[in-house]
């Protein structure tokens, strides 16, 4: 099995040409982000990744931006999923990860906003997952296992991260439901949460060594379980962005890292994991 890793694109401030240039830099197999929704637009990108031998990771986000819109129908959510998708498409997408539905929806909705985006993602060809992001539907492990329950197709996006500053504390305690949500992983979203909050300052730094540690030990469970149904990769994109997931100094407002340098630790930190997982798994 291989591993590729994306280049996200959240907080990220320049053109398509420069985070194309900044991936192959870093090293990166592919980019992940929302696609443009113009059509002329999403054709430019298909063809100036596949010229620069990049891969497309397209993330949909129904009913506003990382957070859903409160107010927004079932209707709204699936008709941004439909335009998603059909973007996701032409640009070139290997698959989607989505941000779908609201946390305060009744479980029976999310149900049918799942049903409706799968069958549309399959109708564009696409297969998807869903990211258990807090603000939407999978928020937490006990509604994402009802959701899984209910639906034996639903694939996951996982960043455990949200789920950590949502129980205020490591999933380590929650066995029986890590049980059922790793099977589902299809993608993997690589942030390192803990009890307050869901991005560590730097994973590096010794004092969050045991959040690093969990989560490294929740990646590898993934990747066995990807193996054993014979999954030829694994993907993942590092994922520690903006929006105040990265700590500030006050008053100033500087911030306390650089996220290109942060994302970039932890692919290679998570290169060289995935290199020893395989070495152990081969005996």
């Amino acid at each position: 099995m291989q591993i590729l890793m994306f280049k996200t694109l959240w907080g990220f401030q320049g053109t398509l040409e420069q985070a194309i240039s900044d991936a192959l830099d870093d090293g990166y197999d592919g980019i992940e982000a929302q696609p443009p929704l113009a059509q002329e637009e999403a054709e430019r990108w298909r063809q100036q990744l596949n010229k620069a031998g990049l891969l497309y990771q397209a993330e949909i986000c129904t009913t506003g931006s990382y957070v859903a819109d409160r107010r927004a129908t079932l209707a709204e959510h699936l008709a941004d999923f439909e335009a998603g998708a059909r973007a996701a498409r032409i640009a070139g997408a290997r698959a989607i990860s989505c941000l779908g539905g609201c946390d305060a929806w009744p479980a029976d909705r999310s149900a049918h906003f799942f049903t409706e985006a799968m069958a549309m993602a399959d109708k564009q060809g696409l297969p998807v997952s869903f990211e258990t992001h807090r603000g939407r539907t999978l928020f937490n492990p006990w509604i994402t296992v009802e959701m899984l329950r209910r639906l034996p197709d639903l694939r996951l996006t996982a960043d455990l991260s949200h789920w950590c500053v949502v129980t205020e504390r490591l999933l380590d305690t929650e066995q029986e439901e890590l049980a059922a949500v790793i099977p589902r992983v299809d993608h993997i979203h690589a942030r390192v949460g803990y009890d307050q909050g869901p991005q560590v300052p730097h994973p590096g730094a010794p004092e969050y060594q045991p959040a690093l540690d969990a989560h490294g030990r929740w990646w590898q469970s993934m990747w066995a379980q990807q193996h054993q149904r014979g999954a030829a990769i694994t993907t993942m994109t590092p994922e520690f962005g903006p929006d105040g997931y990265l700590q500030a100094q006050p008053f100033s407002g500087e911030p306390v890292g650089d996220l290109r340098e942060l994302n970039r630790w932890i692919a290679e930190h998570q290169r060289a994991a995935f290199s020893r997982w395989q070495h152990d798994a081969r005996g």
